[in-house]
């Protein structure tokens, strides 16, 4: 960690901001949905947001989340940084154990399939995610872990 790095989340402060996160994820979702993805689609510094349904892999029902994207061609590329914290999100450990999911970007859906980017395409493709959401290269000084990036293709 730099001089400048933030500091790593407590236990506390990781359990209070994973139940901020699956709020403000509820919500987000049902403004999409409700509005055709008119509303809810875009974050900070106007990062392009989608929804991404996951199956559970230990309840097997669908699971979706809206989470800021990456356009690569056909590709969709996505980020699970969780604001740095110490365990990966949820969805993520879904794609892991069945990479078959869909994303919904505006009215359109399609259904993909998830494969995690190697280090060579992590690196290639960190600089232009951090210029999406500069706040990417906080999370991963917040952690220790390596915050995945996922790279979703038609399937």
């Amino acid at each position: 960690m730099t001089k400048n790095s933030p500091p790593p989340w407590t236990p506390q402060q990781e359990r209070f901001g994973s139940v901020v996160v699956r709020w403000m994820t509820r919500i987000n979702v049902w403004l999409f949905r409700a509005s055709g993805g008119r509303l809810g689609s875009s974050f900070r510094y106007g990062a392009p947001v989608c929804l991404v349904t996951t199956i559970g892999r230990r309840s097997g029902q669908p699971r979706t989340i809206a989470l800021i994207y990456l356009a690569e061609g056909d590709d969709i590329v996505l980020v699970a940084s969780k604001g740095g914290m110490s365990h990966h999100p949820m969805w993520y450990l879904n794609m892991e154990a069945n990479p078959a999911c869909e994303v919904q970007i505006g009215p359109e859906t399609r259904k993909m399939h998830a494969k995690r980017a190697t280090g060579d395409e992590k690196q290639a493709l960190w600089p232009r995610l951090n210029a999406l959401y500069p706040e990417y290269d906080d999370y991963q000084a917040r952690t220790t872990r390596d915050i995945p990036v996922l790279i979703l293709s038609p399937r």
